[in-house]
């Protein structure tokens, strides 16, 4: 019996129990994939003390237990413990490869804050529970679980699929996506990508709303500030205060409202998406498309926080950290500001922007680049414009989306976060988001306390994303 074939026998027991008849291909996929994610939650993955090898070196046993050949699953990295894993299968060669890229590390999650271990896999009340539920070890999972299925099934692609499993996303630098890219083009490079990083498919209670297609996404930064002075005895507290200095800033920001903002993609989504929202709401997109925008309207959506993140450049305070001693005037403070700039805006004029906002000399704003290295001054770079939606993409998006999710539209959209995508794009692969995960508006968990998942929506995405593939690679 070969190594696949036994994965999937010993899966129909684990799934319709022993004597039971074989399961269908999808209820063996399902029981495969969930085993994947299960597996994948519990490798610690974090920055700090996580380790990502142990994650890529977990999944390349998988392939190569499926009868991947050796040359197609490589493990790569300059750091010990950050290591990618690239696996390849091949195809008939008529058309160029499709690479598929996602992150296994995750962010930091501590046990204390939560009300289960966030690195055990754990299935209540209808979501499965943990670090990386939703970002993005389900995705991970589906992917791997996707690939071995069509190994099982000798399927035998239009184009070779490139699938690379990635560190240094959520933390660190340069050992991932950018690594590979740079140190090993030849393994990666590809007519397009699928990142898919995050969730497509919006939805309210577990009712799908819009399959958001990620054709664009905002620029990240980091920013520092810091005020020091000479500091001295509690005693005696002055209006200079480091800490009071600083905290007056970092209220300066939270209030400050960047300007509102829409691009090619932005506009598709909203004009899109008010042809199935509320009357109120379909009335203040209306408001905002307009030349000039209605002003209230754009403060009635902005109220929003997932209209608001893609209706402008937003920073808010992520750390921070101040004083030596209980008894003294703190001599130094200092914290950082995480923005996510929209499109067209550079790092260093939001900088200026932070500057003219604080409007406080004693508080110095410098920029953090992704090494952890503190600068004077962020980049000039303004993003990139957004790739045209490939037909040879799009249309078997649509399809099966339609197909998986009734009347449900695929609508353009803008990621209000970014991710690996900056670097594909960059290299000058074309590259969309696409996830067949669903999640509630009100229930993002992601970075977050007690990330969960639903059930049901894990096992439709690893439905979706497999039909998705057949039909990107079969045209």
């Amino acid at each position: 019996m070969k190594p696949l074939q036994a994965v999937w026998v010993g899966l129909a027991a684990v799934v319709l129990g022993a004597g039971a008849a074989a399961p269908s291909a999808d209820q063996a996929s399902d029981a495969l994939a969930r085993e994947i994610f299960k597996q994948l939650v519990e490798i610690n993955t974090t920055d700090s003390v996580g380790n990502v090898t142990t994650a890529a070196e977990a999944m390349a046993q998988r392939f190569r237990a499926a009868g991947f050949p050796p040359a197609d699953v490589q493990v790569l990295g300059d750091n010990a413990r950050k290591k990618n894993l690239v696996v390849r299968l091949h195809g008939t060669g008529k058309h160029r490869p499709v690479l598929l890229i996602g992150h296994l590390d995750v962010v930091e999650a501590a046990r204390a804050d939560w009300s289960t271990d966030p690195f055990q896999f754990v299935e209540k009340d209808g979501y499965f529970y943990g670090r990386g539920t939703q970002d993005m070890k389900d995705d991970d999972a589906i992917m791997v679980a996707t690939l071995l299925r069509m190994k099982q099934e000798n399927y035998r692609p239009d184009r070779d699929i490139i699938v690379a499993l990635t560190a240094d996303e959520e933390g660190g630098c340069c050992n991932g996506v950018d690594w590979l890219l740079k140190n090993h083009r030849d393994l990666v490079d590809a007519a397009f990508a699928i990142n898919t990083d995050g969730y497509s498919v919006e939805s309210e209670h577990g009712v799908p709303q819009a399959f958001r297609l990620d054709a664009s996404q905002k620029v990240y930064a980091d920013y520092q500030l810091t005020v020091t002075n000479k500091g001295g005895h509690s005693s005696e507290p002055r209006p200079d205060n480091a800490i009071y200095e600083l905290a007056q800033a970092l209220l300066r920001v939270q209030q400050y409202q960047f300007p509102f903002e829409l691009n090619t993609v932005t506009r598709a989504y909203f004009e899109s998406i008010a042809k199935v929202a509320t009357p109120q709401r379909a009335a203040d997109i209306q408001g905002i498309l307009r030349d000039p925008p209605d002003e209230a309207a754009v403060q009635r959506l902005s109220a929003s926080v997932p209209d608001n993140a893609i209706m402008r450049t937003n920073c808010v305070a992520t750390r921070l950290e101040g004083g030596h001693a209980n008894n003294a005037l703190p001599q130094r403070a200092q914290a950082n500001i995480n923005c996510r700039i929209f499109p067209g805006h550079s790092q260093e004029e939001i900088r200026q922007q932070l500057i003219g906002v604080i409007a406080d000399a004693h508080v110095t704003v410098r920029y953090v680049a992704d090494n952890g290295e503190v600068r004077e001054r962020g980049s000039d770079r303004k993003g990139f414009p957004p790739p045209p939606l490939m037909p040879e993409v799009v249309q078997p998006l649509e399809r099966v989306t339609a197909s998986t999710w009734k009347g449900l539209r695929v609508i353009p959209y803008m990621s209000a976060g970014a991710s690996d995508s900056i670097y594909t794009v960059a290299a000058g692969i074309p590259s969309y988001g696409i996830s067949g995960v669903a999640v509630d508006s009100d229930d993002m968990r992601m970075h977050g306390q007690d990330e969960r998942l639903r059930i049901t929506s894990f096992d439709t995405a690893n439905g979706f994303f497999y039909r998705f593939l057949r039909a990107l690679t079969s045209q």
